[in-house]
């Protein structure tokens, strides 16, 4: 019994840390928000794995997975973003923080429905476009506003897009390393909290290059095919 309900325990810690990140962002303690969403990241990350390697997975769990998905990296990353910078931006700070979950929910009603390529995710996953988000505010005072806005508005729609991105939640371990994993998460929170400045900012840097490896491969892909489809001058 214990063993098929502990996948969604740790959904349910990625959600519960969702709600946290959000009482935060309204507090503007913006660094610790944003640790919540890292720390919800792993979170959602050992979900599946835990269900694939116990071979208990269920409808039931993948609905309340998308359900916490929506909350922790769809609503908290863009509250945790209006507060830092959106809402000096008038009803336009509210529009612009709405297309961010909303977009993240269609992405996640799309993979539910057409889960993609093995081996790849169509558009970027909202657990990356969020933790890309809630890690770059905190660049806010090196960055211009308008770019941070900008860097928003592509996330929401490489969300959407059909652009692909490798996926590594397939990626599983061992019945004996599952132990370590409890471990692990309890040493990436000390680290947060005894860093909870920089360590945000160093996780944005990996974050950030996956979000953009996606588009960058398919603007190459889109260039080697121009310089294919181009005529040969005689």
């Amino acid at each position: 019994m214990f063993a098929r309900a502990l996948p969604s325990f740790f959904t349910i810690g990625n959600l519960f840390l969702g709600i946290i990140s959000i009482i935060l962002a309204v507090q503007s303690e913006w660094q610790y928000a944003a640790i919540m969403v890292i720390i919800g990241m792993l979170l959602d990350g050992l979900d599946g794995r835990v269900a694939r390697m116990l071979n208990t997975q269920s409808e039931f769990g993948k609905e309340l997975d998308s359900l916490s998905d929506v909350i922790s990296f769809g609503v908290a990353p863009a509250l945790i973003m209006y507060v830092a910078v959106l809402k000096d931006y008038d009803i336009w700070g509210w529009i612009i923080t709405a297309v961010f979950p909303i977009c993240g929910a269609l992405r996640l009603a799309r993979f539910n429905v057409q889960p993609g390529i093995p081996g790849y995710f169509i558009g970027l996953p909202i657990t990356a476009a969020g933790g890309v988000l809630a890690t770059m505010v905190l660049y806010s005072d090196l960055v211009q506003r308008p770019m941070l806005v900008l860097g928003m508005l592509l996330l929401s729609y490489l969300m959407i897009s059909q652009i692909k991105y490798p996926n590594f939640k397939k990626i599983g371990f061992s019945r004996s390393s599952f132990w370590m994993a409890p471990l692990l998460l309890v040493f990436i929170a000390m680290i947060a909290v005894r860093y909870p400045e920089q360590f945000p900012k160093v996780v944005f840097v990996p974050l950030a290059l996956y979000a953009f490896y996606g588009l960058m491969k398919k603007s190459i892909l889109k260039r080697r095919r121009e310089d294919l489809e181009e005529p040969v001058e005689e």
